[in-house]
């Protein structure tokens, strides 16, 4: 099963699922208000159902979320009517895309998303040429919590590959934040800011700008 398909056969049971962590969301979006202007241009990648597009909408000029799903930004676009955000905008687009033809932008975005992709370094590399020269690029994604892996954690790798082969799970590579931080600095980012919301399993949250 494709990344697509994949996703758009859970569109409609992920768009109900409540924040498993909200406090952790809320420092995240927190965070990243910090880096956002009311005049920005920003680019979510891997955006979902649209619900941190939708949170962050008030403080920047407009965004462009988009999703390899078809059903998922079919659910972000009749959120974003309900709400009445009109400077919202969806289109279902491949990471390595640039929806907006030869446009950069202030800031991208791109949370929860590169531990689910079999390209993550070209993905990063991609965002380079998305990032406005000193524009700035924030991710949060899991990461790999070493030696003191949780138990569940374990178990979840365990059986992930026959999740995978029964169309329940995703396409899933948690790397070291070393590995991480190595793989934005070579794509031509200066990283300012590193953090873990939540810190178990770390959930690693960085603002990178372009250089």
């Amino acid at each position: 099963m494709s990344a697509p398909q994949f996703w758009d056969k859970i569109a409609d049971k992920y768009s109900k699922q409540p924040v498993r962590d909200m406090d952790a969301y809320e420092q995240t979006l927190d965070r990243t208000r910090t880096y956002l202007g009311p005049q920005d241009r920003v680019l979510e990648l891997g955006c979902g159902t649209g619900t941190t597009a939708l949170k962050l909408a008030g403080n920047v000029g407009s965004i462009l979320a988009t999703d390899v799903s078809t059903r998922m930004v079919e659910i972000g676009r009749e959120k974003a009517r309900a709400e009445g955000a009109e400077n919202v905008q969806f289109a279902v687009a491949d990471v390595l895309e640039n929806p907006a033809g030869e446009e950069q932008f202030d800031v991208v975005l791109a949370f929860n998303l590169l531990h689910l992709l079999p390209n993550a370094d070209e993905a990063i590399a991609h965002v380079a040429t998305l990032v406005k020269p000193g524009g700035v690029f924030i991710s949060k994604t899991v990461t790999t919590p070493g030696r003191k892996m949780p138990r569940f954690m374990r178990l979840m790798l365990l059986v992930l590959p026959v999740m995978q082969m029964l169309g329940k799970a995703p396409f899933v590579k948690f790397r070291s934040q070393d590995d991480l931080h190595k793989a934005i600095e070579r794509a031509g980012f200066k990283i300012l800011e590193t953090g873990n919301y939540p810190s178990a399993p770390p959930n690693h949250f960085v603002v990178a700008r372009r250089v």
